[in-house]
């Protein structure tokens, strides 16, 4: 269950990570309470998943989750630039999420 509300965390990381970005700096009152609403709720499922997990794990697999998913959504949503050696990067992240995973049981 630990892992579940993990992988919510950190997709809900991506989320506020996204309304941020559409906040325009905080100055769109909309955007700017889904970011807060989903930052707290992606801190709270962070802390609850930290229970049974271990820091270092959950930390890094909430944050590469959350730097995955906005990279993705940087490209899907907002035209970023696709180029390999950002790619690589993603892969890499990728792969150290799940060597995380494997490492912790």
């Amino acid at each position: 269950m630990a892992w579940f509300v993990l992988i919510i965390a950190g997709l809900l990381e991506v989320v506020w990570a996204y309304s941020m970005k559409l906040s325009e700096g905080f100055s769109r009152p909309i955007p700017t309470l889904v970011t807060l609403v989903t930052m707290a709720a992606s801190f709270a499922l962070l802390s609850w998943s930290m229970r049974s997990l271990p820091l270092g794990t959950a930390y890094t697999v909430w944050t590469g989750i959350g730097a995955v998913g906005a990279f993705l959504v940087g490209i899907l949503i907002l035209g970023e630039s696709a180029s390999a050696m950002r790619m690589l990067a993603a892969v890499l992240i990728l792969s150290g999420l799940v060597l995380m995973k494997l490492s912790s049981g």
